[in-house]
């Protein structure tokens, strides 16, 4: 793969990231927050440009889930940093309003524009009730995608099923990228899980689309297992309501990135239920700390040849309970076993993720990659 005007052989370059996302609010701003620490740490020079909520006074809530927020960027304090940087590839991280000024700075300094398209927005909206808002919603999100894929010089798409999808909304180019981990979660001590499965815990948005509604269920058919969820959404009520009835169910709402690996480092399991999930790196976070993780088929993570062996799924017409009683009915070689091979492939995956970024952006003076 090659972008063009990409830095001389052995040479970082200078990479302005622009994204919607608050960092480490969600999988995406955590992904590049992640990506900038480790790049950094290597000699390469990044920036980060995304909302800041000081200086970024105009937002409005997010269609269909009002604990999230979309915000109109600054043009002036955008153009300030992105000059002050001098950039010689831009990424465009999010289709909203930030990632679109990405692609036009792109275009107006003459830089490459590579696009993240870690999300199917459209296939997540459809879960909306509201017709009328699941129909603005998917058009939105289409047309602010084949805008981006129209002028990216590469995307990057988290799954192959996700490649296919900007392949058909008209991306050019478009590789599969892997999913980064955070510095705490590469590094040890890491706690050996238990002999029996007692904590299992749901970590992200609280939405229809997690079916946050299965880990209730399963709580209240588990009684002797105690249920962790961390997050904010929509649907935050109904768990915080489940938990006032079920002793063994505990809300936490949204937590730190730190707190959020303290939550599994005391879980013998991590959950993801979810409808659509492009990848799941809480579940790749959940390996990283040699935890087990069950997740649904339609995960992006169960693409990966070496993660999926390292991890549970659920089965055609599974309960989330009928699952975890599985999970923990194996003998305890078997899930001791199952969980250090987990995180030994979480850890491969982030170094060669890694390396293809930098793959990406180290290039010879013809600009083919080097």
């Amino acid at each position: 793969m090659s972008v063009k005007r990409s830095p001389p052989a052995g040479r970082i370059g200078r990479v302005a990231i622009m994204s919607d996302s608050l960092p480490e609010r969600n999988g995406v701003g955590a992904y590049y927050c992640d990506l900038i620490d480790q790049m950094n740490a290597r000699g390469l020079q990044t920036c980060l440009i995304c909302p800041d909520g000081e200086k970024d006074f105009i937002k409005f809530p997010l269609p269909g889930d009002a604990t999230q927020r979309i915000w109109i960027p600054s043009y002036r304090r955008f153009k300030r940093e992105t000059r002050a940087l001098r950039p010689e590839v831009i990424v465009a991280a999010t289709p909203g309003p930030y990632g679109l000024l990405a692609a036009w700075f792109a275009r107006r300094l003459d830089v490459p524009l590579i696009v993240g398209f870690h999300t199917h927005f459209s296939g997540v909206t459809d879960q909306y009730e509201s017709r009328l808002l699941r129909n603005f919603s998917r058009f939105y999100f289409n047309l602010a995608d084949k805008v981006l894929f129209r002028y990216a010089d590469l995307v990057l798409a988290n799954s192959e099923a996700m490649v296919g999808l900007a392949e058909r909304l008209g991306a050019r180019r478009v590789e599969v990228m892997g999913t980064l981990l955070p510095g705490a979660a590469l590094e040890p001590p890491v706690t050996p899980i238990r002999d029996t499965v007692d904590r299992v815990l749901f970590a992200g948005r609280l939405a229809p689309e997690k079916r946050v509604a299965w880990v209730i269920d399963a709580a209240r058919e588990l009684p002797d297992i105690t249920f962790t969820v961390a997050g904010e959404g929509p649907l935050k009520s109904d768990v915080e309501e489940a938990a006032n009835e079920l002793p063994n169910l505990e809300c936490l709402g949204w937590v730190s990135r730190g707190r959020l690996l303290a939550e599994m480092d005391k879980a013998d399991l991590l959950v993801l239920p979810s409808v659509v999930e492009s990848f799941g790196t809480v579940a790749l976070e959940a390996m990283s700390r040699q935890r087990l993780a069950l997740v649904t088929p339609t995960c992006g993570i169960v693409e990966w040849p070496d993660l999926e062996t390292a991890l549970f799924q659920l089965g055609p017409g599974e309960t989330l309970a009928d699952a975890v009683r599985r999970v923990a009915s194996l003998p305890e070689d078997t899930r001791r076993s199952t969980a250090r091979r987990a995180r030994e492939a979480a850890l491969a995956l982030n170094e060669n993720s890694l390396m293809h970024w930098f793959g990406i952006f180290e290039a010879d003076e013809t600009g083919s990659q080097g």
